[in-house]
């Protein structure tokens, strides 16, 4: 009872939650409606395909990583027809591919993409493919959550009509906070899908009826006090820092866990083949053949039990080592300490 997150915490008023939803605005380059979800950023995820999607929508779903194959998932759950667009996952997507799939059904009306996949190492396009999908007229659904604050994020400019962040990653911020911007379009679509969520801690229609239509007057519940304040630190944090200061931070990170991993020597290589394809939020790496990517990491977790590794999910396990170099792990220390335990560990 007397830890100092608690004492003295006065309530998160009505006022103070609208502030920092402008300064979330601020940071996706958006004037479209923010919305901070109180939970991680699955949350508005599955809120944004359930309350836009239903058994009329026909959406391309671009795979490039495990979360792309879960958004087909809760899409074909949703009673939508689904087009799955899977590249490999050691490369990005091209805008031409999203246009020939656009182009060979012309009934698409709605896009998931996911910018940086961070379980894969890899990032999109967004621009371009942006471009496509406004030109096709469809929907653009965008997951950020490991782009943001790591990378360039321009909402309104790239067409993006729902895109969810999270604070977890480049914004160094807690895991128990997420937000999404939502369009016009995107609202009503929401609004003409009978399926669309309602009463329900996935309704974003919730929030525009009772907070935002309402005139950000009253919460609908209570919120996440010290994940909003924490929220709130993460985006003052990066505003006085500089957003380009703390991008370049992240893309030295990931373009020298890159040369450093060859240059140990050992076996290690790039797991996305071009440089600019790789995420400045993590970079992944392909163990040598017969090594056991899991048993890597744990050696070198032995070694040095502070750095950012870990092994590929699913079947990647065994042959893939992701080193997460976001927010205050961006740093060429931490880097230097990774690149020392992976090569200690494949030395023993």
């Amino acid at each position: 009872m007397t830890h100092p997150l608690l004492d003295d915490l006065a309530p998160l008023t009505a006022d103070r939650f609208a502030a920092i939803e402008r300064q979330v605005a601020g940071l996706l380059h958006t004037a479209q409606d923010v919305v901070i979800t109180q939970g991680e950023a699955l949350l508005p995820l599955e809120g944004c395909i359930r309350g836009a999607a239903g058994p009329g929508t026909t959406a391309l779903n671009v795979i490039t990583g495990p979360y792309g194959q879960t958004f087909g998932d809760w899409l074909r759950d949703c009673g939508a027809k689904v087009v799955d667009l899977a590249v490999p996952y050691h490369a990005a997507v091209a805008p031409e591919q999203v246009e020939e799939a656009l182009a060979g059904h012309p009934e698409i009306d709605f896009v998931s993409l996911v910018h940086a996949e961070a379980a894969t190492g890899n990032t999109n396009p967004v621009a371009e493919i942006g471009e496509v999908v406004r030109r096709h007229g469809a929907l653009f659904m965008l997951d950020a959550v490991a782009s943001v604050a790591a990378e360039p994020l321009l909402t309104d400019a790239w067409g993006v009509d729902l895109c969810v962040i999270g604070a977890q990653k480049a914004m160094g911020g807690p895991a128990g906070v997420s937000a999404v911007s939502v369009s016009e379009r995107a609202w009503r679509r929401m609004a003409a899908n009978p399926r669309a969520p309602r009463r329900s801690y996935l309704s974003l229609l919730d929030w525009k009826e009772r907070w935002i239509d309402a005139g950000r007057r009253g919460l609908p519940h209570a919120p996440a006090q010290l994940e909003m304040l924490a929220l709130q630190a993460c985006v003052e944090r990066i505003e006085a820092t500089g957003p380009e200061v703390v991008m370049e931070r992240h893309a030295a990170a990931a373009r020298a866990v890159r040369a450093g991993a060859v240059a140990l020597g050992v076996g290690l290589e790039p797991y996305v083949h071009e440089a600019r394809h790789a995420a400045p939020v993590a970079t992944t790496l392909r163990v040598p053949e017969a090594v056991d990517a899991s048993a890597v990491v744990a050696r070198a977790l032995d070694l040095d039990p502070g750095v950012p590794l870990v092994a590929g999910g699913g079947t990647l396990a065994q042959e893939m080592v992701r080193v997460n170099h976001y927010g205050p792990n961006a740093s060429p220390e931490v880097v230097e300490r990774s690149l020392a335990a992976l090569g200690g560990a494949l030395a023993d």
